[in-house]
């Protein structure tokens, strides 16, 4: 079983910043890529950055050069760091880890997702 927690979310002013945190326990072998999504009210949720194990990122233009997404593997932890925050990045953030447990099964999992709101 692997547990993941989400943390950083709130409310910011348009322009401002936040950090997202997405820490993972339980039975780990080691997770190969991480990413964020987002769900906004009304629409469908979609992919915001992913980083591969070996670091390689993607962003898709509406982040990018905003967003910057990291990990740090001996925490089992993925980042992701938002800046020039604007009002349609209000959403429910989530993280999705693809984790290769101890059994050597490779499963997904997702955060149970974490408010951000911008707003003046």
């Amino acid at each position: 079983q692997v547990q993941l927690v989400e943390s950083g979310g709130g409310l910011v002013q348009p322009g401002g910043s936040l950090t997202l945190s997405c820490a993972a326990s339980g039975s780990i072998f080691n997770i190969n890529d991480m990413g964020w999504y987002r769900q906004a009210p009304g629409k469908e949720r979609e992919l915001v950055a992913a980083i591969t194990l070996g670091g390689s990122t993607n962003y898709p233009d509406s982040v990018k050069g905003r967003f910057t997404i990291s990990r740090d593997n001996a925490k089992n932890t993925v980042y992701l760091r938002m800046n020039s925050l604007k009002p349609e990045d209000t959403a429910v953030y989530y993280c999705k880890l693809v984790v290769r447990t101890i059994a050597r099964v490779v499963v997904d999992y997702w955060g149970k997702g974490i408010l951000v709101t911008v707003s003046s």
